[in-house]
């Protein structure tokens, strides 16, 4: 099954090109079948990375948490299963 994990961030104030940066620089252990990274109003990043997996909660490489006042608040994830 095609699986998407979803990592979405908001930077401290005046950030957001930092973050955009760190979560460009940031490598897997493995790369995934594909990667694509966005960023959005209110200094928010997403990146999305698409894996072939044998269920929805099977484990799969994420991008960690930067460390540091790098974030406004915590990092939101998501998992989802590719249905078409």
């Amino acid at each position: 099954m095609k699986v998407a994990l979803m990592w979405e961030a908001r930077a401290a104030g005046g950030r957001g090109a930092e973050l955009l940066a760190w979560a460009r620089a940031q490598s897997l252990p493995h790369p995934p079948e594909r990667r694509e990274v966005f960023r959005a109003e209110g200094e928010r990043v997403l990146v999305i990375t698409w894996w072939e997996a044998e269920s929805l909660s099977a484990p799969l490489p994420e991008l960690p948490e930067p460390d540091g006042d790098l974030l406004s608040r915590p990092v939101h994830r998501w998992r989802f299963e590719a249905v078409g």
